[in-house]
């Protein structure tokens, strides 16, 4: 998401949409492996399915708390400096790609957030493109949300005290979430 920010306040939400398709097939494939990951561990060994589920609740509320310490900065070029990305539609969508596939947290979304919401004694395949598809269309709203609130904030998210509360603000959602997992 702060790749979206940060590509929509330099160089717009039109060009960020190349970054955005490249980063939803990164987060499709994480997705999908995640998921068939989780389906086999929650078939063969219940006990390691609950103790991820708890381990990625603890580490959800882990980042949280990480957010909430954060000094309340961006990697956001200032008006004068030379754009430091390519803006070619194959090196953004490459960029996304990547940064998805790369993404630890990503990957501890998915195999905690899936879970709670397959159900053993039905066919995966299908629970899994349900999933997927709701999770990627959400993944692409928020990037779009994101990119254009990154062009129309550019003035508002360079203030190093408003970005440590919009930190502070997702930390705590962050935290909450860890905890439904962890009791659900």
């Amino acid at each position: 998401m702060t790749l979206a920010l940060t590509l929509g306040m330099s160089i717009g939400v039109k060009k960020s949409l190349h970054m955005m398709w490249g980063e939803l097939i990164g987060v499709g494939l994480v997705g999908v492996s995640a998921g068939l990951g989780v389906a086999t561990i929650m078939l063969r060994f219940p006990q390691v399915f609950i103790a991820l589920k708890i381990i990625g609740g603890l580490y959800l509320i882990w980042i949280g708390f990480q957010m909430w310490q954060s000094k309340g900065s961006l990697a956001i070029p200032d008006q004068n400096s030379v754009l430091p990305v390519s803006s070619k539609p194959l090196d953004l969508a490459l960029k996304g790609f990547f940064t998805a596939v790369a993404n630890p947290k990503g990957w501890a979304f998915f195999v905690s957030l899936l879970p709670p919401f397959l159900n053993a004694s039905q066919p995966m395949v299908p629970q899994l493109i349900t999933l997927l598809s709701i999770i990627l269309s959400i993944e692409f709203l928020c990037l779009m949300l994101y990119a254009s609130g990154g062009q129309m904030l550019r003035h508002l998210l360079l203030n190093q005290q408003n970005v440590k509360l919009l930190n502070r603000i997702a930390g705590t959602l962050m935290v909450g979430v860890g905890i439904w997992l962890m009791l659900g």
